[in-house]
């Protein structure tokens, strides 16, 4: 990763941010110069990457009640600034029929993925970003722009996302710059029961022929809070190998969709980022 974006000596926070998109977020902006803090639930793991990249960290569930404060708080102590936020950390359940989405787990899901990064970005900008400006990321997901079996609640909390992102952009303006991420498939554990057994089938129907890595997401994060996005907010940008223009390729059905439909997860909570 080049350092030619001008990010050195810059502070952000990645949540979700030891392993998959998070991870190779967090990597590429240390390699560029900025001064990283990592939240995500287990300690260990986050213990583990503040040290690899020279930053800190602080264990936690994003959705849990005083983290934002805590987390921003931190960074503030730590590095004296909090230019950049990159809101990675989601979950994917509930996982299946809406029909079946229990109403405990339906407001986990929203409280993960739409109010947690909303309350994230309330305590960078009364931290730091009002008076000295900033950019936000907001990790969403390709899929959020179309139904998808089994996916309804990721689907919706992530169009809910995309969403907060224009409105967030559109009050900030000109201090912050919001803009989101959208992911297609990407090689994470969290998404691997979509791409392990089905990759050649998959990568075959997207024009770009591959699913997607986590380091091709970090480098449009990378970009989209530099300064050589200086003019761009309120934007969505797909990272998805082309998935959105794959039907004008592929004559059969969508083999993430045949994937999605065969999986039936164990009842327990998934969190991050595909």
């Amino acid at each position: 990763m080049t350092s030619s974006y001008g990010l050195e000596g810059r502070a952000a926070v990645v949540t979700g941010g030891t392993r998959g998109i998070g991870r190779a977020v967090a990597g590429a902006l240390a390699a560029a110069g900025v001064l990283v803090c990592v939240t995500a639930r287990d300690a260990g793991e986050v213990r583990r990457t503040a040290a690899e990249l020279g930053g800190v960290g602080l264990a936690g569930s994003v959705a849990d009640p005083g983290h934002p404060e805590e987390l921003a708080d931190l960074v503030l102590r730590e590095f004296g600034r909090l230019d950049v936020l990159v809101n990675n950390a989601a979950t994917n359940l509930p996982h299946g029929p809406l029909m079946e989405a229990g109403a405990d787990a339906w407001r986990e899901a929203f409280a993960i993925n739409v109010e947690a990064p909303l309350r994230l970005v309330q305590c960078a900008w009364r931290g730091w970003m009002r008076e000295h400006g900033g950019a936000v990321v907001n990790v969403c997901t390709e899929g959020a722009g179309h139904v998808g079996p089994h996916v309804g609640a990721y689907g919706t909390t992530k169009a809910a996302l995309l969403r907060l992102t224009q409105q967030l952009a559109g009050e900030l303006a000109p201090r912050v710059r919001v803009n989101s991420v959208s992911p297609g498939l990407v090689r994470t554990e969290l998404a691997r029961f979509v791409w392990e057994t089905a990759e050649t089938e998959v990568a075959a129907a997207l024009p770009l022929g591959r699913i997607g890595e986590p380091e091709d997401v970090a480098r449009a994060v990378v970009w989209l809070v530099s300064d050589a996005a200086e003019w761009i907010t309120g934007a969505d940008l797909l990272v998805d190998g082309g998935t959105r223009v794959r039907a004008a390729r592929a004559a059969s059905g969508y083999a993430v969709h045949g994937r999605l439909r065969a999986h039936s997860p164990a009842p327990s909570t998934g969190r991050g980022a595909v």
